[in-house]
């Protein structure tokens, strides 16, 4: 299984940035689907997750900002961001799990004016 991510960039605060998460096999096989980020000096966060029953967690710092979502057709995982913020700066991973973890490449998300 493979994951590539992408979508990161520069984002002034209060902005919007729309990350994918591209799988090598249907996104709806995975038992759990998620992304991660890690700012510099800190340790690895969950933002948000979804399982295979759909059920949806973020973190409450993004909790009402962040959106996660998964396109079928696509073989993809979305995670909406607005509102983002200079603390969400981080490089953010999505990873997969069925049965073992994948991981995916970081994107670095970067909100600054």
């Amino acid at each position: 299984v493979q994951l590539q991510a992408s979508g990161g960039g520069l984002a002034q605060p209060g902005g919007s940035l729309n990350l994918s998460c591209a799988a090598s096999r249907s996104v709806f096989t995975f038992k759990v689907m998620g992304w991660y980020r890690q700012a510099p000096e800190n340790q690895r966060q969950l933002v948000a997750r979804v399982t295979a029953g759909h059920s949806t967690y973020y973190a409450d710092s993004v909790e009402g900002r962040f959106t996660i979502s998964r396109d079928r057709a696509k073989n993809t995982m979305y995670l909406q961001m607005n509102s983002l913020k200079p603390e969400d700066t981080a490089v953010y991973y999505c990873y997969a799990f069925l049965g073992i973890e994948y991981w995916g490449q970081g994107t670095q998300v970067t909100v600054s004016s």
